[in-house]
């Protein structure tokens, strides 16, 4: 995809450089990126914001590269760029089926699947200290 001619390419280009999932952003920045002002309706009306194609010229800007407006602080002026999960690439699996790629589960699924081990000895059902094992067969001990 090419970036578009915009007064807002800057922006979709900088946007596309960064692989972050969530990016940080005040009015400032954006007007840095863009060497120009926004306009005024951007800091009075919050639906300039919105991430509606036909709203405006920018929202087609963070669009294209990927990202979805949120957290629009219109006191503060800044928000947060939030990656449009239809653009995340899927996290590499060790499995093979069709159950590896499904798009209704979280990209971070299963991303630490087999990094814990437990040792063989360990019984996950008894309390972590002896002392809650003691408590829960003698409540009255504790309780008086």
């Amino acid at each position: 995809m090419t970036v578009s001619s915009s007064k807002y390419a800057p922006l979709e280009g900088h946007l596309r450089t960064i692989s972050w999932a969530e990016v940080p952003m005040s009015f400032a920045e954006i007007e840095r990126i863009i060497r120009d002002k926004l306009p005024a309706s951007a800091r009075k009306h919050r639906p300039w914001w919105s991430n509606n194609p036909s709203n405006s010229v920018i929202t087609k800007a963070w669009l294209n590269a990927g990202y979805k407006t949120a957290r629009v602080d219109m006191d503060a002026e800044r928000l947060m760029f939030i990656k449009d999960e239809a653009e995340m690439l899927p996290l590499a699996s060790s499995e093979s089926g069709p159950d590896s790629t499904k798009t209704d589960r979280h990209p971070m699924f299963d991303c630490m699947k087999g990094t814990v081990t437990i040792a063989d000895d360990v019984d996950l059902t008894q309390p972590a200290m002896p002392e809650w094992a003691e408590m829960i067969e003698n409540p009255k001990l504790y309780n008086e």
